[in-house]
């Protein structure tokens, strides 16, 4: 491994933190001549590894330990994956962050919700503009995504150009934003690109993406053929470009529009402050729409992913404050079924389906259309860039591997598949491994950030499985015991014979106390302890994280 002071060198390195071998959490940085610049600074969501934990960010301390050297953080677009961690990781990295005028509205609003927004830097780049760090001179090219301003990074450096596709893919129609034309790739090509630094996302879908414009069409189809009853139509909150179709939907099928849930909110007042959703119908306030005919009401909802607190999920369990939905109307998953979030979202529908409340999905009709490349879009971007290497990114390690498959069958001439942690010299005699750097993750819990592998989450995920067991001995002087134990069992699976246990689990540390040296304190609670849990494992089979306080009088 190189040292720091070498490490880079003469050269141009990339080594991503978080994106590489997940999909979300994206960090990448690009190296040369001892100097860094980020180009994103995401995060993901929390999975039951995690309880308690809503928020998972990237462990930075690589890059923090040379934070001297880092130059500044480059932003591609606005989704929580490549913008959630600023508000928390962006004030200790203490360098400048630049993005477009919609990116830079949604990072201003998280600076400001922690009182740092006078503490951080934000540049604002205009589309298409371009600024210098260092050896590094970034140009924004507009790629079509499922929210104002998707970026590509076009990157000069001296050892060659990197084109970093950020979430991207192919769409004639948007329907919001003007990407970049094939024949504007082709001409980014024909000045020569080291490397394309792509998304891996969709690799397995055999067919494109498809168009903004086609989901407008299918909402309308969809829409129009209910004649009474109110439409639900949930989403991503961040899917400006869905906010803006289902504005048109519903001036097309004759309802007034009503947006529920504060990001969803949030993102709709950056967007027309940046410019966007300008032709937007006017909104119905909830009162508005309490009191509307149901055959003309279009709600737009949070909750796409059967996240517990979202509207959609409220308005399931019929616990929403003000807006209800009855048997007959009809609710339209305007989504992608993120993998992991089956089961929260399978109980959501089941809820609605219970009330007589009807679930369409993508799968019964042509109601979204992904953000993500499938198969022909990178293929058809390969041959216009001709990048010499193609390092994936933005996907799992089987993602990676076949958007690596794809590429070679594509003509590039070589690729390779970094993880997190994997320093790969681009340039000169690339790509070529450098050294694995240690990465982690960090979980954001209430109000503090430890680590996610640390003794918080591993006594969390124990107590979680296991249950909790608590016992507290009163010692006299002499060190004898001066009261019964006293046993507090959470989680423990007893129920009716709950007193039972308890009492056993007393008598089993009043025996541990009495056989043991009340001087030697360590060895003391460590032998009460063993002694609880045994009576806990014959009882259950689990083994409970026990703690033993011992008060002397």
């Amino acid at each position: 491994m190189k040292s720091k002071k070498q490490f880079p060198g003469d050269e141009l390195v990339f080594l991503p933190l978080g994106g590489s071998g997940e999909i979300g959490m994206n960090v990448n940085l690009y190296g040369c001549r001892g100097k860094w610049v980020m180009v994103d600074l995401g995060m993901t969501f929390a999975d039951p590894n995690y309880p308690g934990v809503d928020l998972v960010l990237p462990d930075l301390a690589f890059i923090e330990e040379r934070r001297k050297d880092l130059l500044g953080v480059v932003l591609t677009h606005g989704h929580e994956d490549h913008i959630g961690a600023i508000p928390y990781l962006a004030l200790d990295l203490g360098v400048p962050l630049y993005a477009t005028p919609f990116t830079a509205g949604l990072i201003r609003r998280k600076l400001e919700e922690e009182g740092i927004e006078k503490e951080v830097k934000l540049n604002i780049i205009p589309m298409g503009g371009t600024l210098t760090l260092g050896d590094f001179t970034f140009k924004y090219a507009a790629l079509a995504h499922s929210i104002p301003e998707g970026n590509a990074l076009i990157i000069d450096t001296p050892y060659g150009r990197i084109f970093h596709t950020g979430d991207w893919k192919l769409d004639e129609n948007p329907q919001l934003g003007t990407p970049s034309t094939p024949q504007q790739l082709r001409e980014i090509g024909d000045s020569g690109v080291l490397a394309m630094i792509g998304d891996s996302t969709n690799v397995f879908n055999t067919q494109a993406s498809g168009s903004e414009e086609g989901v407008r069409v299918g909402l309308d189809a969809v829409i129009a053929a209910r004649g009474k009853g109110r439409v639900l139509v949930t989403t991503f909150a961040s899917n400006a470009a869905r906010l803006h179709t289902l504005g048109q939907v519903a001036i097309d099928t004759g309802r007034h529009l009503c947006l529920v849930g504060r990001s969803m909110e949030r993102i709709t007042q950056v967007a027309k402050a940046a410019g966007y959703l300008k032709d937007m119908p006017p909104l119905l306030s909830f009162e508005q729409a309490a009191k509307m005919d149901p055959s003309k009401l279009l709600i737009v909802c949070t909750g796409a992913q059967g996240e517990p607190a979202a509207a959609l999920s409220r308005i399931a369990e019929g616990t929403h404050s003000q807006l209800k939905l009855e048997r007959g109307d009809l609710v339209v998953y305007s989504s992608k079924q993120i993998p992991g979030n089956e089961l929260a979202i399978g109980r959501v529908q089941n809820l609605l389906a219970t009330r007589g409340i009807e679930v369409i999905t993508e799968k019964e009709a042509h109601v979204h259309a992904s953000g993500h490349p499938g198969q022909p879009e990178p293929r058809a971007t390969y041959s216009w860039l001709r990048p010499q290497i193609a390092p994936p990114a933005h996907g799992g390690r089987r993602h990676m591997e076949a958007h690596a498959k794809l590429a070679l069958e594509a003509g590039v001439p070589r690729a390779m598949v970094p993880m997190n942690g994997t320093a790969i010299r681009l340039a000169p005699d690339g790509p070529k491994l450098l050294s694995h750097e240690k990465v982690g993750r960090l979980v954001l819990d209430g109000d503090v950030i430890v680590p996610a592998d640390g003794e918080t989450m591993l006594a969390r995920r124990r107590m979680m499985h296991s249950g909790y067991l608590s016992a507290t001995l009163i010692l006299d002087a002499k060190g004898k015991l001066a009261a019964p134990p006293s046993i507090i069992a959470q989680g423990v699976p007893v129920e009716e014979d709950r007193a039972d246990f308890l009492k056993e689990c007393g008598e089993a540390a009043g025996k541990a106390a009495h056989a043991g040296n009340p001087h030697h304190a360590a060895k003391f609670e460590d032998a009460i302890r063993i002694a609880v849990r045994r009576v806990a494992r014959e009882w259950t089979g689990k083994k409970p994280v026990t703690d033993v306080q011992i008060v002397r009088v």
